[in-house]
């Protein structure tokens, strides 16, 4: 089989049918179909872009007849924690002014329509990660280790259950860790006194890293994000385990999540980043065709520029 694995969509629905109608994907009865490939999606599909609703009618037939496969982004995940209550009072996800406003754009689409706790229940069905043999995809990091241990305790398809979610949104569970690295990658803390603002310009005294790279031995070489923010992380060397085992021989893995920026090109022989900051002026959707190649090949990836946004759309 062949595959189209697509990046962090975030809500542009008008860029989504642009890159598969390059790609050669057309709609059939309501279903955008590819005569001898199958899409997969890499997740966040939701929040940021103007049309929240737009990329749910595309993706969701998709996924559901086939057409396409998916893994949960982070997004998908917080917008179920958001709305889960938490015994004695409050929400897996707290309703502050922070994330809420990260949330907006899907709450204003879906949070008082009959059809919101629908959609989170198929957020849900989502697996955490895609073991396909030739290639694995998940949405930030894969941690092996993580991966069977969540296997071994909640059941090998990786779908994230009610157990799951309570254990992953406490803090000090193993599970909080595991899947916080599944979906927003492995982070280590900066050294003391050093901080940076992230492009939400939030304050982070942690970063993303580099979680295969045996070679980033600073935090600056080790950082894995936006380039517009590289120079803000200190060049001192690492002090401790940054990595995550995955070694240059096994199968390749295709992961979003990081805001990268540029011209699309493998991270390594072996894994593919495809985010390139759709939600961002200047980004880009982004696939890559995989045909069975063990290592990825830059003239493989397919960009297509975010159009603008307009009232169509907004309304979508």
């Amino acid at each position: 089989m062949s595959y189209d694995i697509i990046g962090d969509i975030h809500g542009h629905a008008r860029t989504l049918e642009a890159l598969l109608g390059t790609l050669g994907y057309a709609e059939v009865d309501g279903v955008y179909r590819h005569p001898t490939r199958r899409a997969v999606f890499l997740g966040d599909f939701i929040d940021r872009g103007p049309a929240q609703r737009g990329v749910i009618r595309i993706v969701r037939p998709m996924i559901d007849s086939g057409s396409a496969l998916a893994v949960m982004g982070n997004h998908e995940f917080n917008a179920i924690a958001y709305a889960t209550p938490r015994a004695g009072g409050g929400y897996f996800r707290e309703h502050d002014a922070h994330n809420y406003q990260q949330h907006k754009a899907f709450l204003d689409a879906w949070e008082y329509t009959a059809d919101y706790r629908e959609l989170l229940d198929w957020f849900a069905r989502l697996p955490l990660w895609l073991d396909l043999g030739g290639l694995r995809v998940v949405h930030a990091c894969w941690d092996g280790a993580a991966i069977e241990r969540i296997a071994r305790f909640y059941g090998r398809d990786g779908r994230l259950g009610n157990s799951l979610l309570y254990a992953a949104c406490s803090p000090g569970k193993w599970e909080y860790k595991a899947v916080e690295t599944l979906l927003k990658g492995k982070e280590i803390p900066l050294p003391v006194h050093h901080r940076f603002e992230d492009v939400d310009g939030i304050v982070r005294h942690h970063i993303r890293v580099r979680w295969w790279d045996r070679g980033a031995r600073s935090y600056r070489a080790a950082f894995l994000g936006s380039e517009q923010l590289v120079t803000a992380i200190p060049d001192d060397r690492i002090d401790g385990d940054h990595l995550v085992e995955y070694a240059h021989d096994d199968v390749p893995v295709f992961i979003g999540h990081y805001w990268l920026g540029g011209t699309p090109a493998p991270l390594a022989g072996n894994i593919a980043c495809l985010d390139y900051s759709v939600a961002r002026p200047g980004g880009q959707l982004v696939a890559y065709r995989w045909d069975g190649e063990r290592e990825l090949d830059a003239r493989k990836f397919v960009a297509e520029p975010a159009l603008e946004f307009t009232l169509t759309e907004t309304l979508a």
